[in-house]
């Protein structure tokens, strides 16, 4: 069977149709997107790469729901996250999508396994189980003794792994990554990129990954360009500027 058609086989956990996105500025009207699709299989990790300013960024952040479209529709998981409102999409982001960003973002006060529990926590989630659980991720991403390390005492690497852990915990259907290796150097970004192919297999997740490294987009399931609004697939080794 070919991967085409594998796709069409599994059902869709995101669709987006007919999206279209817009800014004023003081020199007028700034259009990313105009009547862009795309439909993301369950269990495809799916590489969206570009050159800067091209929307991929607010791609990601159209299906987390944390931006909203000017015009069409992202379902997630059979959610139009496009009509929830602030309560519903805070629920959303909290049990239906796990978001890494290139910049860790974790808290400087608290440990990694506080931070990991955070999303648990704010679920309401009593501690010592919040816990219990960010300690089982934090052996999943091999930091177990690291977990009373602060942010500061960590690597690039390290924090995010614990990012990485940190996106996992609720246990989401569905993993976005805004350039997870951007902010490291090769070596690192190679083994970052290892452990979220692995988490993505063992824990049957969809992921879509924001990326500009045309090397890891190509080890992908599958790998897209956005340019002038529209998505279309890799081809080749072309740079991206």
């Amino acid at each position: 069977m070919s991967d085409t058609a594998a796709r069409e086989d599994r059902p869709c956990l995101v669709q987006v149709r007919s999206l279209s996105k817009s800014y004023r500025t003081a020199h007028g009207a700034v259009e990313l997107f105009r009547d862009l699709s795309l439909d993301v299989p369950a269990g495809e990790l799916l590489a969206i790469v570009g050159a800067s300013g091209a929307g991929k960024s607010t791609l990601l952040h159209m299906l987390a729901a944390l931006d909203a479209p000017t015009t069409g529709h992202v379902t997630v998981d059979g959610i139009d996250v496009t009509r929830l409102r602030a309560a519903g999409q805070a629920d959303f982001r909290n049990r239906t999508v796990g978001y890494v960003w290139q910049f860790h973002y974790l808290l400087p006060e608290f440990t990694a396994l506080e931070n990991i529990a955070m999303p648990l926590l704010a679920r309401g989630m009593p501690r010592a189980h919040a816990l219990g659980k960010a300690a089982q991720w934090l052996r999943e991403v091999g930091l177990a003794d690291r977990a009373t390390h602060r942010s500061g005492e960590l690597s690039g690497g390290e924090q995010q792994r614990v990012s990485l852990a940190r996106a996992l915990v609720t246990e989401p259907k569905l993993l976005l990554a805004d350039e997870p290796t951007g902010d490291l150097d090769s070596r690192t970004a190679e083994t970052i990129f290892a452990l979220l192919q692995r988490l993505h297999t063992t824990h049957g997740l969809t992921s879509v990954m924001v990326t500009h490294h045309l090397g890891l987009a190509g080890r992908c399931s599958r790998a897209l360009v956005l340019q002038e609004g529209r998505l279309q697939p890799l081809q080749g080794n072309g740079s991206l500027q």
